[in-house]
Order: C-alpha cells, then structure tokens, then sequence
C-alpha cells in the first residue's frame, strides 16, 4: 500500500508516465519525419516529469466564479461536540494510523530517493568540474566561430560545453588526425547543438534524471533524447550541403580517435547507436516534412495536453460564498440571508473561565438548541468560534479556519449582544451572525475542495455492526431544548445519551474512563465526531461504511492524558492493562474501524478579515 503522503506523488508519475508513452507512440508515428520533431516530442514528455497537471488544475481554479448556481457542493453539516469537553489524544490513533513495522516507512522512502538523487548529482557535478579544470588549462583557438574554441589536453571528443555562455572543446591535436574537409563537418556540427540550445535541453533532462533516478522510462527518454538529437544535426548539416560520405568517415574518425566516453553536459559529434547514424547518413532518404494533418493532429495534442488540466480546474473552481449571494442548502432552508436589528459589540479581556464564559445559543455545529424570542447574548467568547458557529462548520474546516486566521483574531475575545425580529432559529442566528462578522469584521471566506490525506471509517467486519452502534429507535422520544442531565439521568435505554443530533459525554466515576454517543445521527457526523483532537485523530475522518441509515451510538475506553507537543509514541500509558484503549472500543464496541488514505474535503478558506469596527 502506498502511505498517503506519497498519493499525490505517485499518481504524478503515472499520469507522468502515460503521457510519455503516448508521446513514443507519436514518435513512431512520426519517423519518416525530421528528427528534430521527434527530439522535441520526446523533451516535453521528459518536462512533463517537472509538471504535475494538479498544477495546471490549480491555474484554472484561480479563475474563480464570484456566484454560486442554485446547489452549491457542501460538506454535510455535522456536530462537534460540546464546548469544553475533556481534550485528550490517543497515541494509537495519532502515531499509529499504520503498524509499527510501517511507521518509518515514509522517512526510509524520503532518504532513500534523496540518497539517489545525491549521488547523481554528486557524479555530474565531479564531471562538471573536471571539465571547468579542462578549460582552465586550455588553449585558445583562432577560429572565426561566434563561440570560443579551446584546445584540451585530453582525449574527449569535440563538443560544447556550457549552457549559456557555451565554449567548444577540441581535443589536442585533433588538426593533425583530421582532414581540413571532416574538421569542417564537425564545426559544423557543434555549431548546430549551439544554435539548437541542446546543452539547456540536456540540462532540464538531466533535472528529471536526478528527481525521477528510479523510473526506468526516464533513463530510457535519455537515449532517445540523444539519439534524436544528433540525427536532427546530422540532418542539418547534410541539408546545409554536407557529403554523405565524408560526414560518415568523420563520425567514424573521431569515435576511433576519441575513445572517451561522451559525457553528459558536453554535445558532441558521437553518441546515440553509431551504426544506425552511419546507416542514415549514408542513406540520405529524402526527408518528408510534416503533412498539415500531421501537424494539426500534433498542434491539437498539445493543446489538449495544456489547456485541458486547466479548462478541468477552471469548470470545477471554487465559488466564492459572498454573504450576499451565494448560500449552502441549510442557509436556503433558513431563509437566506438576514441580520439582527440592533446589535453589540465589544472586545472583552477577562481571564476566560467556565464562570465568565456564557452564551444563551449554543455556538456549536449541531441542533442543539433553545429558543431564545430573538434575543442573542454571548459573553467572553473567542472571536473562532462566532466563525464555527455563523457557517456551521465541521470539524476539519474548524481547524483549518484557526490555522488561517491571524494570531489577534485566534486569541481575543468578544461580547455580543443583540435583538432579532420574531422568535428565531439556530441557523436563521448562524445568518445573523455571518451578517455581523461581514459587517464589523469584514469578513469574507469560500470553500474549495482539497484533496488530503484522511482516515476513512470502514466496517471493520462487512455487513456487521458492533452492538453500541444500532438503527435508531424512533419509539423512544428525542427532548428538545439543551440536555442538562448527567449520570445515568442522561440516557435512555441501552446506555445511549437522552439527547438526538448532539455528541454527548456521559458522567463517568472512574478516573480516566471516558463515555459519550450520539443519537439520530447520520455515519457522516459519526466520521466527523471522530475527527475531534480529542480522540487523536489528526487527520479529517470521512465515512465509507456504505450506511446510509441515522445511529445511535455510545463509546467507551480509557484514555491517556497527553500534551499535544508531546510526542504520542513516546507517552508511557499508566492504564494500558484497565481496559480498551479508543481504537480497540471502536472496533469492538461499535464495528469499525480507521485506515490511512486520501480523500476530497470541502475546506473553508478565509479570505479577508479585520480589526471589528468600533460599535
């Protein structure tokens, strides 16, 4: 199984490789043709190696619609939790989403891949410098050439090194083993990998060599590069009047003369299968140039192989929710957008304790709630969770909301005081509060989808439930208004919490023994209740059970008191042997279980916010 920090990678390089493959096809297809179009086939099917299409994708994403059509995509509304229940992780959830056997296996493959790319960047950079040492040491040619000649004292073969100020190298003494006619064709020669730029070409393959070191098709892009790139100069240099048989007995000359292996940031005359060239050249086939269905054909290819990625992101950009627009399916049900008549603001510096802290409409994700006739009132309140209360959001997109917001905006604290028309609902106050956080705040946010890595909540056993985790029983009624019981007062039968729509934690004796559920909730908020740092689960969980029916549910284990800069691998639990830890509860008790992969969120992103205007 591929660990889910490497998803995104590896479909990179299969999408990578699928695009040079259909790029060797079209080579194929094209060899009647000039090499230089096959050269330049194969150098953008080496690029797309540098050139995730995800990065195109996001380009058209930038070009975002400012209206959302009538169903916008958005995350189910789920529960959080109530305010200041017990945070604590789990160190099997949080350090263990795999065996123990497994858990370096993401650092062992990061060095393992940046050791290979080491050591050939460490081998091109030894050649590197031993020809830098090469002209250093050499003598100046005066030949009339738009790029400076040099004579080596070694046994290279002529060539051109350097990217952008390029100097070619010849050999010493290469006058006297060649004759003034085939000193000309290998002039000629260079000064076609010159105008060519082929050193830059070589270099950007050589970039995808060092990064992709374990991908046999990138070595294999190599020799075909370089082949296709001396038959398209020896094209050149035949088209520009050069004699067959003089070209070939030069190429045989300097192979015999030059027995050094070519090296790789140096464009010389020898390289790629030198009796196939020789065979070529002697040939000399007439040439065809591209048919205009050919080159629309190819024109066409390239232009889906770019625009397409971008046209994708472009038609699945996120909208952008303006407060004054665009609405998810809950805000449409509420009535659309509305603000309080008259409203209070003011930033509070009181020490926040349980007794300062007070709201008379739960700022939480879920239903809870009691009417209220129009009158909001929330005191010592961090300023995050108006904006979890206004967008309803889910655990995940809570986080992210925090993890985005400037420190000023995570660590202060307000008041709210304000009078609503009529007898309003939860979520018709969610919409005067996103009217108020626009208002004094300047609020702006949208949702994009990402894709992450998450842990997916499965059955453990495929058609089987655990027995805390039952169909919900509509014949035992649901309170409405905010459950103050606690004990065994805030259950029904079966040790399910007395409260529907809500997560509860029910009173426990034992130190350490941690009880809570839900009732009529949906495996989507059961997926998102477990998504709470409470329970280690660092990732977002999102549901694959394949139920679609509402649960009931209770959960209970022991748990482990540790710092979140804590290393949890680390942390010594004290009552390991007492009972379940979460992970084992959640398979035993309620039939599930978690594992590691990736999936599609629909993340809250904050655009704009600001120092509240003064009241």
């Amino acid at each position: 199984m591929i660990p889910a920090e490497f998803a995104p990678l590896a479909g990179h390089i299969w999408q990578s490789t699928l695009f040079a493959a259909a790029a060797v096809l079209l080579t194929l297809a094209l060899r009647r043709n000039h090499a230089r179009v096959r050269y330049a086939i194969l150098l953008i099917a080496s690029y797309k190696f540098l050139i995730p299409f995800s990065w195109l994708v996001s380009l058209g994403r930038e070009f975002q619609w400012r209206s959302a059509p009538a169903a916008l995509p958005h995350a189910v509304s789920t529960v959080t939790g109530v305010i200041g229940a017990p945070a604590f992780l789990m160190p099997a959830v949080a350090a263990k989403p795999a065996p123990d056997h497994l858990a370096a296996l993401p650092l062992i493959i990061w060095a393992v891949w940046g050791c290979g790319s080491l050591v050939i960047v460490a081998g091109w950079a030894r050649e590197w410098l031993r020809i830098r040492a090469m002209i250093r040491a050499a003598t100046p040619l005066p030949f009339a050439l738009p790029i400076p000649v040099v004579s080596v004292p070694s046994r290279i073969e002529p060539g051109v090194f350097g990217i952008f100020r390029p100097v070619l190298l010849l050999p010493e003494g290469v006058a006297e083993k060649l004759s003034p006619a085939q000193m000309h064709v290998v002039l000629a020669h260079e000064l076609c990998h010159v105008r060519r730029r082929d050193n830059l070409a070589s270099a950007m393959h050589m970039l995808v060599e060092a990064l992709f070191w374990f991908h046999p098709l990138v070595w294999w892009l190599d020799r075909q590069i370089v082949e296709e790139r001396e038959r398209a100069c020896d094209e050149e240099v035949l088209r520009m009047g050069g004699a067959p048989v003089a070209y070939a007995d030069t190429i045989l000359a300097v192979c015999k003369s030059y027995v050094e292996s070519p090296i790789a940031c140096i464009s010389g005359i020898s390289g790629s299968d030198l009796k196939r060239r020789v065979v070529n050249v002697m040939a000399n086939r007439r040439i065809a140039n591209l048919s205009p269905i050919k080159k629309a054909l190819i024109s066409a290819l390239g232009i889906v192989a770019v625009a397409g990625p971008v046209m994708f992101g472009i038609a699945n950009a996120p909208l952008l929710l303006a407060q004054s627009s665009a609405t998810t399916d809950w805000e449409k049900t509420a009535g659309g957008e509305m603000s309080f008549e008259v409203a209070s603001l003011k930033e509070n510096s009181t020490t926040p304790t349980r007794e300062t802290i007070h709201e008379n409409v739960p700022l939480t994700a879920d239903g809870e709630f009691t009417p209220t006739g129009g009158w909001f009132s929330a005191v010592n309140v961090p300023l995050h969770w108006y904006i979890r209360f206004a967008y309803k959001l889910s655990t995940t997109q809570f986080t992210e909301a925090i993890e985005e917001l400037p420190k000023w905006a995570v660590t202060s604290r307000y008041d709210i005081s304000a009078r609503a028309m009529g007898n309003p609902t939860k979520d018709q106050y969610r919409l005067m509060m996103q009217s108020l956080l626009a208002n004094r705040f300047k609020l702006t946010v949208h949702y994009e989808q990402k894709e992450v890595p998450v842990f997916a909540l499965v059955l453990n056993s495929p058609g089987r439930l655990g027995p805390n985790l039952q169909h919900h029983r509509a014949d035992i009624p649901c309170p409405s208004g905010v459950a103050t019981d606690t004990g065994a007062e805030a259950t029904v039968t079966g040790g399910f919490p007395k409260a529907c729509g809500v997560f509860r934690q029910i009173q426990s004796d034992e130190p350490g023994y941690f009880i809570g559920g839900a009732r009529n909730v949906p495996m989507p908020v059961v997926a998102d209740i477990l998504s709470l740092g409470r329970f280690g689960t660092l990732r977002p969980v999102i549901d694959r059970t394949g139920l679609n029916r509402n649960y009931d549910f209770v959960i209970s284990f022991y748990t482990q008191p540790v710092s979140i800069q804590q290393n949890a691998s680390e942390a010594k639990s004290p009552v390991e042997s007492r009972g379940p830890t979460f992970l084992e509860a959640l398979k035993d008790q309620l039939g599930l279980k978690l594992v590691s992969s990736t999936g599609t969120i629909d993340g809250f992103v904050i655009d704009h916010i600001e120092h509240p205007t003064p009241n």
